[in-house]
């Protein structure tokens, strides 16, 4: 079990990196995390849900599951199929003290944090099947944990770090990030927190990012050694290539790399409970596109040609986010001025007339006026529709593979023109829609972008020229050299010899 002295030390990304790296030697690799918070989400083949009775779901489809988009990575990284065994709980972030309950792939509806907190406990009989499940196809797990061990105001109701390490009787290795600072703090820090029970579950350390000569951080080691008994089992240096691989969630955006030197100037507005923002990856390795994140407090630059309305987990806050901002308005000019916008999934349904949540599915009930630029309106309510996407586009010709999830339903005139037809197992069905000039569009599709024939035409028809990238060839040879990296900088032998 890789845990970690705080959030975003590097534990995802190392687990990726250690999941490729001992695959690659032959072994049968899986991940697990008993619990993620994300609201980047990625579908799962297999589901907990039932089916109809009639073994029928809607248009012909069979029931699918939803992880976390970390643990997705992860199991790509071992060359198998995302399962919803390999992370049974997944929190996906709906208000500042709520979130979307998903267990196993079947979501159980928003819940209060401090709600959660008592019925969490509840879930522990499930996560321990799914991680014996894990484990009967393995020849090694590699075990996230999520956030910091050291919470120990939370051992009580802990289902993620050392209460599950504890019952699952996995051992732990604690990870620091030198790139943050505190280091020895933090990992001292966590060793005086841990009772004598978990600090027994440590089997060493690791230090994570680190730039420059370690040689200068040695005597650290040795006191955090001193002081807590832990081996020290090795030293990661920063990785360059991470920015390759899909980020896990939005603290990534917090710090973003704006491309630049390219035709065709691609702004998104960051929203408050933004999803699946990964969909933008494959934008942002083209060279003709200069992508930027538009940040609370700054405006949309009147220089861009394309504002890309991304996917939200709350669709009537951000709708209200937007306003807060006054990024409607920057839209609208945006709009008058020629340019275009696009939105995806949630943003599609900003761009219509109004957005009605009657049963206070993702906050409080009531309805919001949308943007007004299409002529659709969205409720939201019903199953969840998760759904992978492998078809045929018939207005573009192009090959389209991708995802859909979420729980809001669209009608209206605006759907009679839809940006895509979508041709796949003998049918075709439209998706989304266009406005009456093809300025203004959308649709429910994930992913869309990572099929590169697709993602040509559609910067042929903004105007720039796409580069010859295999956006999946890309993830792949970055996963191999995070793979290199790790052999690189660890001792996976003696890792290895740790598990048990």
């Amino acid at each position: 079990m890789i845990q970690g002295t705080a959030s975003d030390v590097g534990k995802s990304l190392l687990v990726a990196g250690l999941c490729r790296a001992y695959a690659r030697r032959g072994l049968q690799v899986r991940p697990f995390k008993a619990q993620n918070m994300s609201n980047n989400a990625a579908v799962t083949a297999d589901s907990d849900a039932a089916p109809d009775p009639d073994g029928q779901q809607p248009h012909g489809e069979r029931p699918q599951g939803e992880i976390g988009r970390a643990q997705a990575l992860q199991a790509r990284a071992c060359g198998v199929p995302p399962s919803i065994h390999m992370n049974p709980v997944l929190l996906k972030p709906q208000t500042n003290v709520g979130s979307q309950v998903v267990l196993r792939g079947r979501s159980l509806g928003n819940c209060p944090a401090r709600t959660y907190h008592q019925m969490r406990q509840g879930m522990m009989p499930a996560i321990l099947d799914s991680f014996e499940r894990t484990c009967a196809e393995a020849d090694l797990v590699l075990v996230e944990g999520a956030g910091s061990g050291a919470e120990v105001y939370l051992r009580q109701c802990d289902i993620t770090n050392m209460y599950f390490a504890e019952r699952a009787e996995v051992p732990v290795v604690i990870v620091g990030d030198l790139d943050k600072g505190g280091t020895m703090a933090s990992l001292v820090g966590t060793w005086l927190l841990l009772d004598q029970a978990d600090r027994d579950r440590v089997v060493g350390y690791l230090v994570n990012k680190f730039r420059g000569d370690f040689s200068l951080f040695e005597p650290a080691c040795a006191t955090i050694t001193e002081h807590t008994g832990w081996p020290f089992l090795g030293v990661v240096r920063w990785f360059e290539g991470a920015h390759r691989l899909p980020a896990e969630d939005s603290l990534a955006l917090e710090r973003p790399a704006e491309t630049s030197g390219g035709t065709v100037n691609i702004a998104i507005p960051r929203l408050s409970r933004v999803a699946n923002f990964d969909d933008l990856d494959p934008l942002a390795a083209e060279p003709a596109v200069n992508l930027r994140w538009i940040q609370p407090g700054q405006p949309i630059p009147a220089t861009t040609d394309v504002i890309i309305l991304p996917g939200s987990k709350a669709t009537r806050a951000d709708l209200e986010t937007l306003r807060r901002e006054g990024w409607d308005i920057d839209i609208l000019a945006h709009v008058r001025r020629g340019g275009r916008v696009l939105g995806l999934c949630a943003g599609f349904q900003m761009l219509g007339r109004v957005v009605r949540d009657p049963d206070g599915i993702e906050g409080p009930p009531g309805e919001t006026p949308g943007l007004g630029l299409l002529e659709i309106e969205t409720t939201i309510g019903g199953d969840k529709r998760l759904l992978e996407l492998d078809a045929q586009d018939r207005h573009s010709g192009c090959r389209l593979t991708g995802y859909e999830m979420h729980m809001g339903r669209t009608t209206g005139a605006g759907l009679e023109h839809p940006w895509l037809a979508l041709d796949a197992a003998g049918r075709t069905r439209p998706e989304g829609a266009v406005s009456a000039d093809g300025r203004v569009m959308g649709g429910y599709v994930h992913g869309i972008f990572a099929s590169d024939a697709f993602r040509a035409h559609w910067l042929e028809q903004i105007g720039a020229r796409a580069a010859q990238i295999d956006f999946e060839a890309r993830i792949e040879a970055a996963l191999d050299a995070l793979a290199d990296h790790c052999e690189a900088n660890l001792d996976l032998d003696a890792l290895l010899a740790l598990a048990r």
